[in-house]
């Protein structure tokens, strides 16, 4: 039996996933997995739990003369989780990247001190 996955899924390889399937609804599992660069198999664990989930729904590719062949579509609760998901992973970036901000400001402030230090001493060490 497979493991339910969460009600609402906030991992960034399913806002990938979701961003493909509405961008190339007719690609399979290979290509998808190729793309986001994850495995065959957590591609088709992802796109069932999506599907299980309501917010992916799967139809045969009717032109195809592989019947093997599908279109993988967002539903209306599948756009709307690709939203929250979208807007969930925006507002933890920007934290992330607030975060870097103050780091990178506290780096320059200690290697200013370390040039400055090192200047100091270099002047001091010459005049002996």
């Amino acid at each position: 039996m497979m493991p339910q996955p969460p009600d609402h899924i906030e991992n960034e390889d399913v806002l990938q996933m979701l961003r493909e399937i509405k961008k190339s609804p007719e690609m399979t599992q290979r290509e998808l997995s190729s793309r986001l660069g994850i495995s065959l198999g957590k591609a088709n664990f992802l796109i069932n739990a999506l599907i299980q989930r309501g917010f992916v729904k799967m139809e045969n590719f009717k032109t195809s003369e592989n019947k093997k062949v599908y279109l993988y579509y967002l539903t209306p609760s599948g756009i709307e989780e690709k939203a929250r998901t979208t807007y969930l992973f925006l507002k933890r970036k920007m934290t992330e990247y607030k975060r870097l901000e103050e780091e990178i400001r506290q780096l320059r402030e200690e290697t200013q001190e370390s040039d400055a230090l090192a200047e100091e001493q270099g002047r001091s060490g010459n005049q002996l």
